[in-house]
C-alpha cells in the first residue's frame, strides 16, 4: 500500500486480504500461477483475438485511459477492444497488466460512464488486486491446472470470491475520485441493465435503502444469515444496491475529500509542455508543437 492507496482503500477490503494471505496454501497458490506463465497465456490471446488500442489504434479512446492513468499516478497498462455485445471490463496480470473493454461497453455507456468503469479498472490496478483477481479467476474455473487437492482448494476458492466482492468497494472509490459520485452510481444503474429512460427515473437514495433491508436480513436470524452467505458464496461482485449504498456514504466523507486533494495535489496533469513551455490541452499525450511526450 501507497499514502495514496491507504486514504480510500475500503476496510473490508484490507481485512478480507489479510485473512486470505493468512490461509494454508495461500503462498503455493500464488507460486503455482506465477510458474504456470499464465500472463503469457492471456497475452497471447489478447494479441489474436483483441484489438490492441494505442495512440495509432482508437487514440482518441487510448488517450481517456492515458488521462485515468495520470490522475492516478499509475502506469498506462497495455489496452484491449473486445467484440463482445455484452457491456464488460476487466483487469488482469501481474508484471503484465492489461485491461480490456468490450465492444458492448462502448456502445450502451456514455463517454463519462465509459471514463467511470476506466477508472474503476485503473482502481484494481492502484490497489495491486490483479495478481489476486488473475488468481481467482483461475480457481474459479477450477484448480486442476494447478494441481492442488480439494482440500487445498476449497477454502481458497471462497475466500477469494469473498475478497473478490469487498475488492470491488476500493475500487468503486476510485471511480468516484476520477468521476464522481454522481456519475459512479449512474453507471451501477445502467450496469444492472437498466436502459438510460427507466434509470433516469430512479429515485437512488431509496434505492440505496434496499441495502440496509438486505442487511437486515443479513445479519439477522442464524438460518437467514446463513441462506444470505450461500446466496453470495459464488458471486465475484457485491450486489449493486450494496455498491450504490457504500459509496454514496463514503463520498459524504472526509475520507473523500482527502483522497480527492491528495490525487490533485500529486497528480496534476501538465498544463504546460515542459521542453517547448507551449500551453498544452489535458487530453494531449504529445505536445502538438514539438511532439514531446506529456
Amino acid at each position: 500500500m501507497n499514502d495514496f492507496v491507504d486514504k480510500f482503500v475500503h476496510p473490508e477490503d484490507a481485512a478480507a486480504l489479510k485473512l486470505m494471505k493468512s490461509l494454508p496454501g495461500f503462498d503455493l497458490v500464488v507460486k503455482k500461477v506465477l510458474d504456470l506463465s499464465y500472463e503469457t497465456l492471456l497475452y497471447g490471446i489478447n494479441m489474436a483475438s483483441k484489438i490492441r488500442l494505442s495512440e495509432k489504434q482508437m487514440p482518441k479512446l487510448y488517450h481517456r485511459l492515458v488521462i485515468i492513468c495520470k490522475r492516478l499516478g499509475i502506469e498506462v497498462p497495455e489496452f484491449y477492444l473486445e467484440m463482445n455485445p455484452y457491456p464488460n471490463a476487466y483487469t488482469f496480470g501481474d508484471t503484465r497488466i492489461f485491461l480490456v473493454v468490450t465492444s458492448g461497453l462502448l456502445q450502451y455507456l456514455k463517454e463519462d460512464e465509459v471514463d467511470s468503469v476506466l477508472a474503476h479498472e485503473c482502481g484494481h490496478i492502484l490497489c495491486r488486486h490483479v495478481l489476486y483477481t488473475t488468481m481467482a479467476d483461475i480457481l474459479k474455473t477450477g484448480g486442476d491446472a494447478l494441481g492442488l487437492l480439494g482440500p487445498v482448494l476449497v477454502p481458497l476458492q471462497y475466500a477469494m470470491l469473498y475478497w473478490s466482492r469487498k475488492s470491488e468497494l476500493s475500487a468503486d472509490r476510485v471511480g468516484a475520485i476520477i468521476s464522481g459520485k454522481d456519475t459512479v452510481v449512474k453507471t451501477q444503474l445502467r450496469l444492472a441493465g437498466g436502459p438510460e429512460e427507466i434509470t433516469g427515473e430512479v429515485n437512488v437514495e431509496e434505492w440505496a435503502k434496499q441495502a440496509d433491508c438486505y442487511e437486515e436480513i443479513r445479519d439477522g436470524k442464524t438460518w437467514d444469515k446463513f441462506l444470505q452467505i450461500i446466496a453470495t458464496a459464488h458471486l465475484d461482485h457485491p450486489f449493486a444496491a450494496v455498491r450504490v449504498k457504500e459509496i454514496m456514504k463514503w463520498c459524504g466523507s472526509s475520507g473523500y475529500r482527502d483522497a480527492l486533494e491528495y490525487a490533485n495535489e500529486h497528480y496534476t496533469i501538465k498544463t504546460k509542455c515542459p521542453r517547448c513551455g507551449a500551453k498544452v490541452e489535458k487530453t494531449w499525450i504529445r505536445c502538438a508543437y514539438c511532439d514531446t511526450k506529456l
